[in-house]
């Protein structure tokens, strides 16, 4: 491979300093007009905002889970906000909204303001009644409910600590929580795949919030199938290994329905299989990245990645479109049903947040593509 070394140093650095300026401290206001009604730290802990400086002045649970990965959360810092979401679920009672939301119980916000109130939906720095509704939906995100729980599993990971699990909660314990809120997102019995309609839609993953999607949907279910894996091993490490059996089951189930749901003839997987029924670059991506897929159907996964990273048509710079430049809805819009103009935001731009599952995928499928893809990347983040 023809890595320049410098260049994954770079990136290193550049994820440290990213990580670095990310961080709220307790008691820290911030400076800058960010358009916020809270601007002040009075949570007691540190919080991590997607994004330094002027970006995003709230903590959001699913881009802190993603941030885990990078291995430089430090365990009392995950501590902490693990903690602070745990807090923040909805209680045993459904909120009915002013917009005709619902947030159902035992719901996890999709962020969390800087004095500890929850936000349930996206597009909004509101904890009140006026959330959610016909743009962002009619119950919260479904995916905050499994980083939750990845959040949680990389705690044990990182801390070998047991007794966190068993501590009350407003009453409940911390492992009960972790059980409630993977049942909130409603889900198939029979294929185990999440799923939506438009009479009661939710958003699918954050990075989608802005694209109306139903029926059943890829990206949760890739989420609750990983939730399921980090359920069991956190039940098989605190000793519960009937609960664990439950989620393992869960999660064969899951894996075996994901491409009789959503695999088809080209090796992508599809969106949904409502609204924007079409090709997921993030998801398939994804997909493999969690190992998801296996055997045929998995190879031609891999085989579509690397034509269309070679073709052009699914990156510019190392970042990585949701659609393909060649399979746009219309003229007018990337995904079939979206809020923003075609090639802005969710719409068909081009973001970092997928290019590290399409690097992995890369790895797998051509050492040279991927090569290419990382020095791309570097370049054009430097």
């Amino acid at each position: 491979m023809n890595i320049d070394e410098d260049k994954l140093s770079f990136l290193e650095e550049l994820t440290r300093d990213v990580v670095g300026e990310s961080r709220i401290f307790p008691e820290q206001e911030l400076l800058e007009d960010v358009g916020v009604p809270v601007r002040k730290n009075t949570t007691g802990i540190t919080l991590i905002r997607p994004g330094g400086r002027t970006c995003y002045p709230a903590f959001w649970i699913r881009d802190l889970a993603m941030d885990l990965e990078s291995g430089l959360i430090t365990v009392d810092e995950l501590k902490g906000m693990l903690l602070l979401t745990a807090q923040s679920q909805r209680g045993a009672e459904p909120w009915h909204l002013d917009t005709k939301a619902v947030v159902p119980p035992f719901a996890i916000p999709d962020h969390i303001l800087l004095n500890g109130e929850p936000v349930f939906f996206p597009g909004t720095y509101s904890s009140g009644p006026d959330q959610g509704g016909v743009q962002f939906g009619y119950q919260p995100p479904f995916d905050d409910n499994y980083y939750f729980i990845e959040m949680a599993y990389h705690y044990l990971q990182m801390s070998e600590d047991k007794s966190l699990f068993q501590i009350k909660v407003k009453g409940i314990s911390l492992l009960e929580r972790l059980h409630k809120a993977f049942s909130v997102p409603p889900s198939d019995k029979t294929t185990g795949i999440v799923v939506t309609t438009e009479k009661d839609r939710g958003v699918n993953f954050g990075f989608f919030d802005g694209v109306y999607q139903t029926g059943y949907l890829l990206f949760a279910s890739l989420l609750r199938f990983r939730a399921t894996l980090c359920m069991k091993t956190i039940c098989e490490r605190l000793g519960e290994i009937n609960k664990a059996k439950q989620y393992h089951k869960e999660a064969d189930k899951i894996k075996k329905s994901i491409p009789e749901v959503f695999a088809t003839s080209s090796g992508w997987l599809n969106a949904t299989t409502g609204i924007c029924k079409q090709h997921d670059v993030w998801g398939t991506a994804y997909a493999i990245y969690i190992s998801a897929l296996e055997g045929n159907i998995r190879q031609k996964a891999l085989s579509a990645i690397n034509d269309a990273y070679r073709s052009g048509i699914m990156c510019y710079q190392g970042n990585v479109r949701q659609i393909l430049t060649t399979a746009n809805y219309s003229e007018r819009s990337a995904w079939e049903k979206a809020l923003s103009p075609i090639n802005r935001y969710q719409n068909g731009a081009y973001w970092g947040t997928a290019s590290g599952w399409v690097f992995c995928a890369l790895y797998q499928a051509d050492k040279e593509s991927f090569s290419k893809m990382v020095n791309e990347y570097s370049i054009s983040m430097n």
